[in-house]
C-alpha cells in the first residue's frame, strides 16, 4: 500500500499543533474556573488523581509504539493478513492492560486517605471521585483502542487529531458550563468519561471506514510475538522514568504537604509544562531530519549539526527562563490571586528546572534518531529512582524546595552526564571538554540574563498590569536573545543561526 508520508506528516504536524494549543489553552481556563468556583482543594485533588492514573498507565508504556512499528512493513507490503493478526494481538494486549489498570486501581482505594495530607473537601466522596477517574482510564483501553493503531501506522495522525479536537472542544465547553453554572465536580468528571467514550468510538468507526478490510483475526507466530514483547520491554523501561518523574512529585506533595500546596505548585508547573510542550513540537519536527543526517553525512558534519541545534535551543531556553522570571509572579497575582503564589525563590528553581530539562533534549533527539534507545533505557529509570528517593527525604525538611531540588539534581547529575556518555559510546564522539566549556558558558549567560530579568521585574512597573507584563516581556525577551548572540559572535553556531534567519527572511519576501 502506498502511503503519502510527506503529505500525511505535514497534516499530522499541523493538526497536532492545533490540538496541543487547545490542550494548553482550555485546561488553563478550566483551572481558573476550578479555583474560583470550587476552590483550590478540588484542583489539588484533580491533580493527585491524574498523577496516580499516570502511574497506573505504566502498563501501556511501549505497547502502542511497538505494535505500530510492527505494522509498517506489512502495510508497505500490502499484507492484509499480517495486519489483521497484529490488530488482534493489539486488541488482546489492550484488553489485558485495561484489566490490569482496573484491578491495580481498585487495590489502591483503601490507601487513598494516606496519599492526602490534611482535609479533603467535605461535600464529595473521595472514593466515588477516584473510581470515576479510574473508569475513564480503563475505558480508554477497552473501547476499540486497537483500531487507532491503523490510523497511526498509516500516518493518519491528522484524523485522530481532528476527532480529538472536535470532541475536546465540546467536552471543555460543557465542563466550563458545568463548573460555572452547576459547580458540580461529579458532572465535570462524567463529561470527561463521556468524552473518552466518544473519542474511542468515533475513531474506531473512522478507522473502519478508511480500512474496511482490516479486522482483528488470526494470530502472529510465537517468534514475532517474542520480538514484539522484547520491543515493548525496552520501550517500557525507557519511558517509565519520565512518567515516574512527572507523577511522583504530585503524589509526594499531596501525601506530605496537602492538596492546597499541590494545586498551587501545579499552577506554576502548568506554565512550565506549556513552555516544554512548545519545545517538544520543535524537537519532534527535527527527528526525521536528524535521522536522515546520521545516515547520509559523516560524523564531523553530524557533530556540527548537534552544536548548531543545541545553540538555537539554548537561546530559546534563555529567553523563556528570563521571561518566566520577569513576569511569573505578576501573572500569578492576576490569574489566581496573591494568596496562591509561592516565594520568588521557587520561581528561580522552576526556571532552573526548565533549563536542565530542555538543554539535554538535543542529545535525546539525536539518541532517538540514531536508534540507541535500547542502550539508553536504564538512564531515565535510575534518574527517576534517585529523584523519588530525594523527594521523600527532602520534602519532609524543606517542603516544595525539596521537590524541585531533587528533580534538578537527578536530571543534572544523573540523567544528563549518562546521556553524554551513551551518545559518545554508541553514536559519535563529542569533544567532552569543548562541550562542557560551552555548557558552562550557557549556564553563566542564562544566570546573568535571569538576574537582570529579576531586576527588571522590580523596576519596570506601570499602573496597568497588562502593560507591565508586555513591557517586561519585550525588554527581557530582546535582552536574553541578543546577549548570547553577542557572546558567541564569532562562533560557527552563531553563523548557522544567522544563516537560518536569512533563509526564513528570504522565503517570507519571496512569498510576498
Amino acid at each position: 500500500m502506498i502511503v503519502n508520508r510527506k503529505k500525511n506528516a505535514i497534516y499530522g504536524t499541523a493538526f497536532g499543533i492545533v490540538l496541543k494549543l487547545i490542550q494548553i489553552a482550555f485546561p488553563f481556563i478550566i483551572r481558573t474556573i476550578f479555583i474560583r468556583s470550587l476552590g483550590v482543594d478540588y484542583l489539588g485533588l484533580n491533580s493527585l488523581f491524574t498523577a496516580i492514573l499516570q502511574v497506573l498507565n505504566l502498563a501501556e508504556l511501549g505497547v502502542s509504539s511497538a505494535l505500530v512499528f510492527s505494522m509498517y512493513k506489512p502495510i508497505a507490503d500490502n499484507n492484509s493478513e499480517k495486519i489483521c493478526q497484529l490488530m488482534n494481538l493489539y486488541k488482546r494486549y489492550y484488553r489485558l492492560i485495561g484489566t490490569v489498570v482496573l484491578f491495580a486501581g481498585l487495590t489502591l482505594i483503601p490507601f487513598l486517605p494516606k496519599l492526602i495530607s490534611g482535609a479533603v473537601p467535605t461535600n464529595i466522596n473521595l472514593y466515588i471521585i477516584y473510581t470515576m477517574n479510574l473508569t475513564a482510564t480503563v475505558l480508554s483501553y477497552w473501547l476499540f483502542s486497537y483500531r487507532n493503531s491503523l490510523l497511526v501506522a498509516h500516518q493518519r495522525n491528522d484524523v485522530i487529531s481532528i476527532i480529538t479536537i472536535i470532541v475536546y472542544l465540546c467536552q471543555y465547553g460543557l465542563q466550563i458550563v458545568t463548573l460555572l453554572v452547576l459547580k458540580n465536580y461529579y458532572f465535570y468528571l462524567l463529561i470527561t468519561i463521556l468524552g473518552q467514550i466518544v473519542i474511542n468510538i468515533v475513531t474506531a468507526l473512522v478507522a473502519k471506514y478508511f480500512y474496511p478490510d482490516y479486522n482483528p483475526t488470526g494470530s502472529v507466530s510465537e517468534y514475532e510475538k517474542k520480538e514484539i514483547n522484547k520491543k515493548v520491554k525496552y520501550l517500557f523501561i525507557a519511558k517509565i522514568g519520565g512518567v515516574v518523574n512527572n507523577s511522583a512529585d504530585s503524589i509526594v506533595i499531596s501525601a506530605i504537604l496537602g492538596l492546597k500546596l499541590l494545586a498551587i505548585y501545579q499552577n506554576y508547573y502548568y506554565i512550565i509544562s506549556a513552555i516544554m510542550a512548545i519545545f517538544n513540537i520543535f524537537f519532534t519536527s527535527c527527528v526525521a531530519g536528524i535521522g536522515n543526517s546520521l545516515i547520509v553525512n559523516d560524523v564531523k558534519q553530524n557533530v556540527k549539526l548537534l552544536y548548531n541545534i543545541n545553540h538555537i535551543v539554548f537561546i530559546a531556553i534563555n529567553v523563556c527562563c528570563a521571561c518566566f522570571i520577569s513576569v511569573c509572579q505578576t501573572f500569578m497575582n492576576i490569574w489566581v490571586g496573591k494568596e496562591y503564589t509561592l516565594d520568588f525563590s521557587i520561581v528561580f528553581l522552576f526556571s532552573l528546572y526548565l533549563f536542565v530539562e530542555e538543554i539535554p533534549r538535543t542529545l535525546i533527539v539525536f539518541k532517538d534518531a540514531g536508534g540507541i534507545w535500547k542502550h539508553d533505557r536504564y538512564r531515565p529509570l535510575i534518574a527517576a529512582f534517585v529523584n523519588l528517593c530525594l523527594n521523600l527525604i527532602l520534602t519532609n525538611f524543606i517542603g516544595l524546595y525539596g521537590i524541585l531540588i531533587s528533580t534538578i539534581v537527578a536530571l543534572a547529575f544523573i540523567a544528563y552526564p549518562w546521556l553524554i556518555i551513551n551518545i559518545n559510546k554508541r553514536l559519535f564522539n563529542i569533544n567532552i571538554k569543548k562541550y562542557l566549556i560551552r555548557l558552562i558558558l550557557y549556564i553563566i549567560i542564562c544566570c546573568s540574563c535571569s538576574m537582570i530579568a529579576y531586576i527588571i521585574s522590580l523596576v519596570v512597573t506601570f499602573e496597568s498590569i497588562f502593560i507591565t507584563i508586555v513591557f517586561r516581556l519585550i525588554i527581557v525577551g530582546m535582552l536574553s536573545f541578543v546577549v548570547p548572540i553577542l557572546a558567541f559572535n564569532r562562533t560557527e553556531e552563531n553563523k548557522y543561526l544567522i544563516a537560518q534567519f536569512s533563509i526564513i527572511k528570504r522565503k517570507l519576501l519571496n512569498n510576498k
